[in-house]
């Protein structure tokens, strides 16, 4: 029958669980109290506020009452339900909770790698283009301050990518993570701790972001993980005090990110051109991004071999932005999204609004142009803005090692009837049944990397 709980236990609980739907309210009030500096409170800027509310409630229940670092797994950080900060179309985003002064193992199994050694393309299944395992002391976001963005560094920890991983034949790999490496030991390693002004900071959660670009063809990698110290052991029975604990921490995990990624647009990157404190991240005017960079503290647990740009399109029914894009040395993977203000990104299965470095075609003289607008201009490289006239440009550029010339990219405004006019004659256009075709590939692909 097990213990029969006390009055204490009965209203300790109820009191924890109503502190819990208070700040699940305070967090519902960043989507339409000013002061907390919402996007514009159009009906679909509200009816997709309360869906980014939800989200972080889903992803609350989970990290509270199912993250352990005795006993991890990777859940999905991301899902179509949860996006936020401005995730990236191609990514799965994977995370498990660590104890940095704990050494943990991960295996994983990938299919055809070849290119992750610069091998030639494979026709079939095989992994995804690119994948990174870094560690993490905390999630950007889960304090509710824009104080945790620390001048200068990131929070990340150690990181391996898939140009470094070590691979069996048959497409297997272990990775030992924890605080130093074992003497002797010369496989995969990921340091769980970091030193900033002088004092050790411990990771607390492991993140896998899986790129794909050939959605057609490229498969999620196989992955477990385990805290050495606890294989084969028990995890110990939920108590009261567990709950209630963890009831606490699911109206933190909501309020907090809601008002801090408000704050965040508004203040570091200028989102609404009135930032008391602009930071070297800050957008310019609509219709242009920031000049491609380097991730920084400011721009939280970004991916550490990315090169970012970020900005505004701000477009009337009638107008398109096309943007040429330049890569002096070629990246690993080029991503291109547009997000809504909540820091979402659109409907990437059901529109084709993101492109990577292998859905796109480029010109003649090697430049990407790609086209935003509301109406199919008929070209590959369309952005669908699915009927958002104010949204996020997001741009990402992968590489192994930071690259000597960066990324350029151009900007120009132009009726949407007149964008064969500004495009090169060799552009490649599309008709409506290869849109169509393009869509299907996306539905399936998202499908798949999602599905259980």
């Amino acid at each position: 029958m097990g213990d029969q709980a006390s009055e204490s236990h009965v209203q300790e609980l109820r009191a924890a669980f109503d502190e819990m739907l208070r700040r699940i309210a305070a967090g519902r009030d960043a989507i339409d109290q000013a002061a907390l500096k919402p996007p514009p409170a159009t009906g679909r800027n509200l009816a997709e506020g309360y869906r980014y509310l939800m989200g972080y409630v889903a992803a609350a229940v989970e990290r509270s009452f199912a993250e352990d670092t005795a006993f991890p797994y990777f859940r999905r950080a991301m899902p179509l339900h949860n996006k936020s900060t401005w995730d990236n179309a191609d990514n799965l985003y994977l995370a498990a909770a660590i104890d940095g002064d704990r050494q943990y193992r991960i295996r994983g199994r990938a299919l055809d790698h070849g290119h992750w050694r610069g091998g030639p393309p494979v026709h079939g299944l095989r992994a995804p283009l690119y994948g990174i395992f870094t560690a993490v002391t905390h999630y950007t976001g889960d304090s509710g301050g824009l104080a945790e963005l620390v001048p200068q560094v990131t929070n990340n920890a150690g990181s391996i990518d898939t140009a470094a991983l070590e691979v069996a034949a048959d497409g297997t790999f272990e990775i030992l993570l924890g605080p130093d490496r074992p003497a002797g030991f010369d496989g995969n390693f990921l340091a769980t701790r970091t030193m900033f002004d002088g004092a050790k900071q411990r990771a607390r959660f492991i993140v896998c972001r899986e790129l794909f670009g050939d959605w057609e063809n490229e498969r999620n990698l196989e992955l477990d993980i385990v805290s050495l110290d606890h294989v084969g052991a028990p995890q110990p029975a939920h108590t009261a005090e567990d709950a209630r604990e963890r009831l606490e921490r699911v109206g933190e995990l909501v309020e907090h990110p809601m008002r801090f990624w408000n704050e965040y647009f508004a203040t570091i990157l200028n989102g609404y051109g009135d930032s008391a404190a602009p930071t070297p991240y800050a957008f310019p005017p609509p219709n242009a991004t920031i000049a491609p960079s380097a991730p920084s503290a400011t721009v939280g647990a970004a991916q550490a071999t990315n090169i970012y740009a970020g900005g505004m399109y701000d477009l009337k029914r009638e107008e398109a932005l096309i943007i040429a894009q330049s890569t002096p040395v070629e990246p690993v993977y080029t991503g291109f999204n547009l997000c809504n203000i909540w820091g979402e990104s659109y409907d990437y299965a059901n529109y084709v609004s993101s492109l990577n470095n292998t859905q796109v075609r480029s010109d003649d003289d090697g430049c990407v142009r790609y086209v935003v607008s509301h109406e199919d201009p008929g070209v590959n490289n369309w952005l669908d803005t699915t009927g958002h006239e104010v949204g996020m440009l997001s741009q990402r550029w992968a590489y192994h090692e930071q690259p000597d010339e960066l990324p350029t990219v151009e900007f120009q405004k132009v009726p949407v009837s007149e964008v064969s006019d500004h495009l090169p004659r060799e552009t490649a256009r599309v008709t409506p049944e290869e849109r169509r075709e393009q869509v299907r590939v996306r539905q399936g692909h998202v499908q798949r990397r999602f599905g259980n």
